[in-house]
């Protein structure tokens, strides 16, 4: 076994630097954006090496990559863990799921001006994050259509099944596209502001929905 130091072997040494690089990175991509925040930044205000920062992440990029992935894995588990607590049909169990998708990114400014913000056109590897995160958001809710429709048959059309993800694709696209059209002008202190935005989001979805034949 290595050192201990703090009670810390190597391995917990290196999360947790990494951890406050990502919590340093996120407040300073919030408030100087992307293009404006050096490694070197990111380090002096961590109160960590750049040899440090080097033996967690790449380049900056890769610790862009690492701070949206954490905030998709955190809202990944917040979603699922609401899904599971839903109860009645669909349109009951809805409000809270968007209730949960729009507040994890909305209760934290500086989440929503990181990942809605500055993300597009950093790189194709960050877009090609942001789509997979778009398609998770999109097998998530064919699950969801698949508790309240029931799963498509084997025998399905797979034209049929590859309009149904579409839909998906498109519908939560639409979601994250309101967020970001939302963000131009919002005040993100104002409660009903953001209430504002869960019902637009909610009418979207029911809208889209029923052309999907649901109810």
């Amino acid at each position: 076994m290595g050192r201990l130091i703090r009670g810390l072997d190597a391995d917990e040494r290196r999360a947790e630097r990494r951890e406050q690089l990502l919590d340093t990175a996120l407040d300073l991509f919030a408030a100087n954006g992307y293009i404006n925040t050096t490694i070197e930044q990111i380090c002096s205000t961590a109160f960590i090496g750049t040899k440090s920062f080097y033996e967690v992440f790449e380049n900056r990029e890769a610790c862009y990559l690492a701070l949206l992935q954490r905030t998709s894995e955190r809202l990944e588990e917040e979603m699922v863990a609401v899904a599971r607590q839903g109860a009645g049909n669909e349109k009951q169990a809805l409000p809270a799921l968007i209730a949960a998708f729009a507040h994890g990114l909305m209760d934290d400014p500086r989440v929503a001006r990181v990942t809605f913000g500055i993300a597009a056109g950093i790189s194709s590897t960050v877009e090609r994050q942001r789509r997979t995160n778009r398609r998770w958001a999109g097998d998530f809710l064919e699950g969801i259509w698949d508790r309240y429709d029931g799963v498509l048959p084997a025998k399905q059309d797979a034209a049929d099944k590859r309009m149904r993800h579409a839909v998906a694709i498109g519908l939560v696209g639409g979601l994250f596209d309101l967020i970001s059209d939302w963000l131009l002008d919002a005040n993100l202190k104002s409660a009903s502001e953001l209430e504002t935005l869960i019902d637009d989001m909610t009418t979207f979805y029911i809208t889209v929905r029923r052309g999907l034949g649901t109810h």
